[in-house]
């Protein structure tokens, strides 16, 4: 039988698993694909508390539902950087990140495109769940890289050591589990 930890987020309730990392963590799995409520209210919610800004950039891919969401509220273009170097990409910036959540080590990368487009932006970061801060620190490198001005970093859930950061803003805790 799963455990749950029971989340009330942007005044919704889910029931997130808990999932065994190792055999000394687990963690509470928050996922937003499909659940297109949670999605809506999240955005929403971390509009309210960002400042002024031009674009959203996220990595690929569970933090794509809510820069789209964020995006479409807002009606302001949202960039994606990459897991792999796509045909289309020219010229892409790249950066490598070891996530807790992902096994080995990962490229990030961004289309010379839309490097030129964030030069000179002011930037908001936003993911599903910040934890260790690696997967953030690398969108931070490739946004100094194309020359954008972050003006906030942003999540859902700051987990973890994350809830102790004041360089981010986020809607709720999430505990990380100990054996």
């Amino acid at each position: 039988m799963q455990e749950y930890y029971e989340i009330e987020i942007a005044g919704l309730k889910r029931q997130l698993p808990i999932c065994p990392l190792n055999d000394k963590l687990s963690i509470a799995g928050f996922v937003m694909f499909s659940d297109v409520e949670i999605t809506i209210a999240t955005a929403k919610a971390l509009i309210e508390k960002l400042p002024e800004h031009d674009v959203i950039v996220t990595a690929e891919a569970k933090g794509i539902p809510l820069a789209y969401e964020m995006s479409r509220q807002e009606g302001k273009k949202y960039i994606v950087m990459r897991k792999r170097k796509k045909a289309y990409m020219k010229n892409p910036l790249s950066f490598q990140v070891q996530s807790i959540t992902t096994q080995g080590i990962q490229t990030l990368y961004l289309d010379e495109d839309e490097a030129n487009f964030l030069k000179g932006k002011r930037v908001v970061i936003v993911d599903d769940v910040i934890s260790t801060g690696e997967s953030l620190n690398t969108l931070e490198v490739l946004v100094g890289q194309a020359g954008g001005n972050i003006v906030a970093k942003a999540a859902v859930l700051a987990e973890g050591d994350a809830c102790k950061r004041e360089d981010i803003i986020y809607l709720q805790e999430l505990p990380l589990f100990f054996h």
